[in-house]
């Protein structure tokens, strides 16, 4: 008898267990709060740094600021009028760029970054989204000042023990010859 029951409570256990599996509910639901608390932080981030560049602008009677649709502020230090093209999408175009803080303290130097060559819109490289816009606004033998909040710089990361978080900068850029693709041809200062 104590055998059956064995039996019994085997084949009960077995057909209970394969019921099916329960899925498994998250332990602690999340309402998406971070990312608003993170979207707002950031606009907060974004006001200042537009205020902080709206007084350099309007304490700086040498210049010609220009704004960008991209969302960042320039002017021209050497200005071609009669060279009429820009880089379009497949150019490779090269550059020299430094970064500065707004206190004009170098941060990368010219010589730091050397010649650069980008082709634009293609090419996966290092460089901030700001520089990789300004470059489409320019023509050869430009040289232009862009003032870049932080979303447009090196954002939240900075560059490691020289530029910190959340920082905005200056970048002076020299476009020296715009290579296309069509042609061959470099358009040279």
């Amino acid at each position: 008898m104590p055998y059956k029951i064995a039996i019994f409570a085997l084949f009960a256990f077995l057909f209970v267990s394969c019921t099916g599996q329960e899925p498994r509910h998250p332990v602690k639901a999340h309402s998406g709060s971070f990312i608003k608390e993170s979207a707002n932080r950031n606009k907060k981030i974004y006001d200042e740094e537009k205020r902080i560049i709206q007084d350099i602008i309007k304490n700086d009677s040498l210049h010609t600021y220009h704004s960008s649709d991209q969302g960042f502020w320039y002017y021209y230090n050497q200005q071609d009028s009669s060279e009429t093209r820009t880089p379009k999408f497949g150019d490779m175009v090269e550059f020299t760029y430094e970064i500065r803080d707004f206190n004009d303290d170098v941060i990368l130097s010219k010589q730091e970054n050397g010649v650069q060559k980008y082709k634009i819109d293609q090419t996966n490289q290092e460089l901030i989204s700001g520089i990789r816009e300004g470059l489409k606004l320019m023509k050869a033998g430009e040289e232009v000042t862009f003032l870049f909040p932080s979303y447009k710089a090196y954002g939240y990361y900075g560059i490691e023990r020289k530029l910190g978080t959340n920082i905005p900068v200056k970048s002076i850029v020299e476009l020296h010859a715009i290579h296309s693709e069509t042609d061959g041809e470099p358009d040279q200062e």
